[in-house]
């Protein structure tokens, strides 16, 4: 097994639970189909936004890699450009943390196609997951991974999204939930900040001391 599995997994996991914990669009929108759809509506959702997130973190870690082996002298200034995206999200997160989105309380009660639907279609056609998934991986990938490393990294990313939001509508399908996350946006998102500002500051120490 390759050996560099164990820190790419560590690494892109905790960014993963991480992001995928801090209030935004996506959450607002599971939370949306609970609430009007039931637990059915909630789970839908859940599974259309796991779907949609694995496909990204798949297609970005082969992509990575491929580009990596393609020009491997390209893997510093790829993990620069990426220190520097995630500095970025970190400021922007950091700034609003107390400005959780709003979510809107519909009368019509949404089908579990629906929800899958609008799950799938907020993480596959938002360009905000795919620079943030790019700025994390870039981190962590190297050249020469194996295709079951490479899997593993994609589907974690996958199983993460989807367990969370599982979570989110099995066990917390009530206005409960929201008033939570609303109380504690701030902290997660502040938690998510510094996380990102410490990934990119260390990959940035690792580029000058190589």
């Amino acid at each position: 097994m390759d050996g560099a599995i164990f820190p790419a997994l560590l690494g892109a996991g905790t960014v993963f639970v991480l992001g995928a914990m801090s209030p935004g669009p996506s959450l607002a929108v599971v939370l949306r189909n609970t609430l009007t759809g039931g637990r059915r509506g909630g789970v839908a959702c859940a599974l259309g936004h796991g779907l949609g997130f694995g496909v990204y973190a798949l297609v970005a870690v082969f992509s990575l890699i491929a580009l990596l082996e393609a020009a491997e002298q390209a893997l510093p200034v790829l993990r620069v450009l990426g220190a520097l995206v995630l500095l970025m999200f970190a400021r922007w997160t950091w700034t609003s943390a107390d400005s959780p989105p709003a979510v809107q309380h519909e009368q019509q009660r949404a089908s579990g196609r629906t929800g899958f639907a609008e799950g799938a279609a907020i993480a596959f056609l938002n360009p905000k997951i795919a620079v943030f998934m790019v700025a994390v991986l870039s981190q962590v990938l190297e050249p020469g991974m194996s295709l079951w490393t490479k899997a593993a990294i994609g589907g974690l990313g996958m199983v993460i999204d989807t367990t969370w939001y599982l979570i989110v509508a099995l066990f917390l399908s009530s206005k409960r939930l929201e008033d939570v996350l609303e109380r504690r946006s701030g902290a997660l998102n502040r938690g998510l900040a510094v996380a990102l500002a410490g990934l990119a500051v260390w990959t940035m120490a690792q580029v000058i001391l190589r």
